[in-house]
């Protein structure tokens, strides 16, 4: 097995600026990157970076201003794309997109204990993601289990978090059968070329629902969201009464997020560059989908790939990412949970692959991929819009954005 992360980490020096804007305690941010030469290890995919990153880049933010100053580097050569922080804010997990383990060119995740005076960071152990392309982890409500998403081999997994931090063998593995949707997506723009993940099955996100009850996940290839009822005892995934639901063919479903009451559900699809929004059961783990709306403008033509979703905390607003026409989609929410369009902000930069809130709600930060910079937007709480604050931070390939504040992380017994 090869060693997904061995590196070490370099404190910076910090600003007086830094300083005098330390309001309840210093808030940190890791920037996940694309950090290897992707188009050797995958070379069919058309919209992969060269991999300019250099691993884990830690940086200390401003709560005033939304600047971000460098504060730490932890370099992996495999591409630690997706990453997640304990609720306790003492480790951190990675998905390892290009690592490389076996003939199956199965991919690797990393835990980390965070060093709670700077969040410097100090690899644990690295197991089998349980498939090709790890690209998404996120953590159980419980705190005992990481799930993750394998996109190039269309499976997900289960790994036991042990009680020091670190990944355990997987307690399950799921790899995702059926039939691929076509190239064309059903809903995609005139003129669309946006061809991405209908060659065969690709798992992108996967995500326990609010009670921890079920765990979802989506396929783009397949089209499909499945939904599994989950035991957290043992770490199985098992078929829940509602297994599946279909998206219309070739949109190809990537993202989702709950709305904070967790009866709305929102989807949205890499080609066909639509929001689809869901009621769920939280007592069957049932989707019902009810509204479909475009990510785009109005008269939009070409070609587009959406990327992130996300709802504001306050549970008024949806942002869609579109990648080309390199935009924010802002959607106002009904008392129903319908969506309207508010408008689309320009990134600053290009291919936005994901951005994220700051813990209070008052940030936005985007992750341009192609344009190798995190670019920072005041967010409007009472329009939804998003306001270019002028900073931009260097990052090669930036894919993922995580905070952390130092003043909740809890003291390790």
């Amino acid at each position: 097995m090869s060693c997904a992360a061995v590196g070490s980490t370099t404190l910076l020096a910090r600003s007086s600026e830094a300083i005098a804007n330390d309001e309840g305690g210093e808030l940190l941010a890791y920037v996940g990157t694309f950090s290897s030469p992707l188009r050797d290890v995958l070379p069919t995919q058309v919209d992969l970076p060269p991999g300019n990153g250099r691993g884990i880049h830690l940086f200390r933010v401003n709560r005033q201003t939304g600047a971000m100053e460098p504060a730490g580097l932890f370099e992996m050569g495999t591409s630690p794309s997706h990453l997640a922080v304990n609720a306790d804010g003492t480790r951190l997990y990675s998905a390892n997109e290009t690592d490389r383990i076996d003939e199956e060119n199965q991919g690797t995740v990393s835990a980390f204990a965070i060093n709670p005076t700077n969040g410097q960071l100090t690899l644990l152990n690295t197991v089998p993601s349980g498939g090709a392309g790890p690209t998404y982890v996120s953590l159980h409500p419980s705190g005992r289990f990481l799930l993750v998403a394998n996109y190039f081999g269309g499976s997900v997994a289960v790994l036991p978090i042990l009680p020091d931090g670190r990944l355990g063998v997987a307690t399950d593995i799921k790899v995702d059968e059926g039939e691929i949707g076509p190239t064309r997506a059903t809903h995609a723009p005139p003129g669309s070329f946006a061809i991405s993940g209908h060659d065969r099955t690709h798992a992108h996100m996967i995500e326990s629902d609010p009670s921890g009850r079920f765990v979802l996940h989506v396929d783009l290839g397949l089209d499909q969201i499945f939904i599994w009822e989950f035991d957290d005892q043992s770490g199985v995934l098992n078929p829940s009464e509602s297994s599946e639901v279909s998206l219309p063919p070739g949109d190809g479903p990537r993202h989702f997020h709950f709305h904070p009451n967790g009866r709305w559900f929102y989807s949205i699809q890499e080609e066909g560059s639509t929001i689809v929004l869901f009621d769920y059961d939280s007592e069957t783990g049932s989707l019902s989908p009810r509204q479909t709306i475009s990510s785009l403008p109005p008269g939009f033509a070409g070609s587009n790939f959406c990327s992130e979703i996300l709802v504001s905390q306050d549970g008024r607003f949806v942002y869609g990412g579109n990648r080309l026409h390199d935009s924010i989609g802002i959607f106002k929410i009904g008392p129903d949970g319908t969506l309207t369009m508010v408008g689309n902000e320009w990134t600053r930069g290009n291919y936005p692959r994901s951005f994220t809130f700051d813990p209070t709600g008052s940030f936005l930060f985007c992750c341009n991929q192609r344009a190798d910079h995190v670019t920072v937007f005041r967010v409007d709480r009472d329009g939804g819009g998003l306001e270019f604050t002028g900073h931009y931070t260097p990052v090669g390939n930036p894919s993922c954005v995580v905070f952390l504040d130092l003043a909740t992380v809890k003291a390790e017994s």
